[in-house]
């Protein structure tokens, strides 16, 4: 089985650049033993016009049986003589795919020691593949690689061109071509997808495979609309694992949504200001009023919790009183961003050692998480589907359990003011749900009854006597008193656990 890259050039930017980015050189052609096989890398073509690589992976059947790999679909051994006469050896599949990750390694993860400057450089890229296994037809090679940028062309394999009648094989002959895509997301999107459309793995799936799928899929597979079909069968349509990828996907989204995005809708009513007079951003002055309750409460060591990319860890650092800050992500690219926006590897040694970036799912409990002063949602719950917030709830309130958690979210009656906001729509696309003020408060009342805790709400943003803010904040408090520094603004206060009981005696 064998694929090729090619790209073209000038004497700018000679097409021969992609040897720098592969580090292998068109000159010296290139061989590598697998368990499987023997993967080799040549050229065919190389010259400052165009270049063009290939992969030829020669599959050894009787070492893939013996090593125990002669597996079928989900992992299930095949009939005795199909482990030794199959399309192994001829038809891409998970094992090109995992030979793409042995040889291309560097490329596929961007690095280029030599010329850094090229990973994140787009190319003009056409990738061929003869034989592709392809369940769903030509059709899904359609869906699944369109909407990532690809020019898609993927003709049928007549199962015997003598015998047309026959039919069309489940195999393609795949052609991509693209310009806007760099070499490393080229080789992440085909590592996850030749084993796709195969829809079978050469080898057991265990639960580390739930990591390589989201590190290969980071910033591509959160908003892909096959999201699901591609979870499923990458993870062999093994039920735990997928719910796994999925839950943890639901919050990559979460971290890759643009705040900037959110702040312009959040203003569209600054449109009925005075021209002289430009609002503050709905996300300042939700930042502004964490910020005011977190210091209200003494906290000092705090934990933001879907931090996204770094703006309230920016803004929590710039004050002394918050000695210890921790912002936790379920997705690296979220983080990178965050820590370059923090410039943490030209941070002074005392200023670093205030701040800490983590990589963990709200829907788990986590031992890092413990020990806290305080908590932060901002704008998180209403990224998760209903049914998913109880896990968020304990692994927040039941296990981490800080002093003081602060939750802010839409208030969906505010939307009605904001004329660029259609009827029926929610802020932004990615919201699973938004709540009236009522409902806000009843979810929050029924956790705070469950944990021990007591809870006020903080209006944030100009309040409408008749529709209330555009966002609330929650402010959970343990202990016998819950003060935010905004009681006299909101004259707003729920009581529960034993007090509420007594209260009502």
């Amino acid at each position: 089985m064998f694929l090729t890259i090619s790209t073209t050039g000038d004497r700018t930017n000679p097409a021969t650049d992609l040897g720098f980015l592969l580090h292998k050189h068109p000159e010296n052609p290139f061989s590598a033993d697998l368990s499987y096989g023997t993967a080799h890398v040549l050229y065919p073509e190389a010259d400052a016009g165009r270049c063009t690589a290939a992969l030829l992976l020669e599959v050894d059947a009787v070492a893939l049986v013996r090593r125990g790999r002669g597996k079928g679909r989900g992992g299930a051994p095949d009939a005795a003589l199909a482990q030794y006469v199959n399309d192994r050896p001829y038809a891409a599949s998970s094992l090109l795919a995992v030979a793409l990750s042995g040889v291309f390694s560097s490329a596929m993860r961007g690095v280029c020691r030599t010329r850094p400057e090229l990973p994140g450089r787009p190319l003009p890229l056409r990738i061929e593949i003869p034989a592709l296994p392809a369940r769903g037809g030509p059709a899904l090679v359609g869906r699944l690689f369109e909407p990532l940028g690809w020019t898609v062309t993927a003709d049928p394999v007549a199962l015997d061109p003598e015998f047309p009648e026959w039919g069309d094989s489940r195999y393609v002959r795949l052609v991509l071509e693209a310009d806007t895509l760099t070499l490393a997301q080229a080789l992440r999107h085909l590592y996850v997808l030749l084993p796709v459309l195969d829809d079978a793995k050469h080898y057991w799936v265990s639960s580390d495979e739930v990591d390589k799928l989201l590190r290969a899929g980071e910033g591509w597979l959160p908003g892909h609309p096959e999201q699901k079909l591609i979870t499923s069968r990458y993870l062999t349509r093994r039920w735990s694992l997928t719910r796994q990828a999925l839950e943890r996907l639901e919050l990559v989204r979460l971290a890759e949504a643009d705040d900037s995005d959110v702040e312009e809708i959040d203003n569209a009513v600054g449109e009925e200001t005075e021209a002289e007079e430009r609002p503050t951003p709905l996300a300042v002055r939700r930042r502004e009023a964490i910020i005011t309750a977190l210091g209200a409460s003494g906290a000092s060591r705090v934990l933001d919790l879907g931090c996204g990319q770094g703006q309230l860890v920016q803004e929590l650092l710039r004050n002394p009183a918050f000695t210890e800050i921790v912002g936790v992500d379920v997705s690296m690219r979220a983080l990178t961003i965050a820590s370059r926006r923090l410039k943490l590897d030209r941070m002074g040694e005392r200023q670093a050692a205030r701040v800490k970036l983590l990589q963990g799912s709200l829907s788990y409990t986590d031992k890092r998480l413990k020990g806290y002063d305080a908590a932060v949602l901002s704008e998180v719950i209403e990224h998760l589907d209903l049914p998913r917030l109880p896990a968020l709830e304990y692994a927040v309130f039941g296990a981490a359990r800080p002093r003081t958690v602060l939750v802010t979210t839409p208030n969906v009656e505010y939307n009605v003011r904001w004329e660029s906001l259609p009827a029926g729509h929610v802020r932004h696309g990615d919201h699973r749900f938004e709540w009236t003020r009522e409902e806000f408060r009843a979810w929050a009342a029924e956790v705070a009854e469950r944990h021990g805790y007591e809870v006020e709400f903080v209006p944030v943003g100009p309040e409408d006597p008749e529709v209330g803010p555009p966002t609330q904040m929650a402010v959970f408090v343990t202990g016998d008193k819950a003060v935010t520094g905004s009681k006299a603004a909101t004259g707003d206060k729920a009581v529960t656990g034993d007090k509420k009981e007594a209260k009502a005696a």
